[in-house]
């Protein structure tokens, strides 16, 4: 436990945070690990829980709807990223800040160390330390921010490249 204390310390998300801070996340969520091969979590499911991501990697994956000639439609798993622990510094945040289900699945391509927050024990962190409430959620807005600007480009690629085929 005390190696998994000092890679939660460790994560980016929480750089430079006080030893106080960090004690505080300590007691506010749990430790899990996951074996290679396991699904972390599910496209479509309801869940109020964020994952700090602290060793391994993970693959995620979308549903997709394929038009499959002369037989109608049918459905595909898409993968979308792997993500390693040390550029990721959490997932699932989504959920943190909303009621939708999860928009992807997230299953370990290796054993994974990963620390596990509820929506309730990250409002009781804010409720009990404003600052440090507000800091984590600035960190998390900055990481998303990133992802949506990420997404963005990739769509103008795509819309690119499409718009260049269907032209020949």
């Amino acid at each position: 436990m005390a190696k998994d204390a000092e890679l939660l310390r460790r994560t980016s998300l929480l750089d430079g945070l006080s030893a106080d801070a960090v004690s505080l996340l300590l007691a506010s969520g749990r430790f899990v690990r996951f074996k290679a091969g396991e699904t972390v979590m599910r496209e479509g499911e309801e869940s109020d829980t964020m994952y700090l991501f602290l060793e391994g990697d993970v693959d995620v994956t979308k549903n997709l709807t394929l038009k499959i000639s002369g037989k109608g439609f049918g459905h595909a798993e898409k993968s979308m990223t792997r993500l390693r622990a040390g550029s990721a510094p959490v997932f699932g945040e989504m959920s943190m800040f909303g009621d939708e289900p999860r928009s992807a699945t997230v299953s370990a391509a290796s054993d994974c160390v990963l620390f596990e927050v509820t929506r309730r024990s990250f409002e009781a962190i804010c409720e009990r330390d404003p600052r440090l409430g507000l800091e984590l959620t600035r960190r998390i807005a900055v990481m998303l921010a990133s992802r949506v600007r990420k997404g963005n480009d990739d769509v103008l690629k795509l819309s690119t490249a499409l718009s260049i085929a269907l032209s020949r």
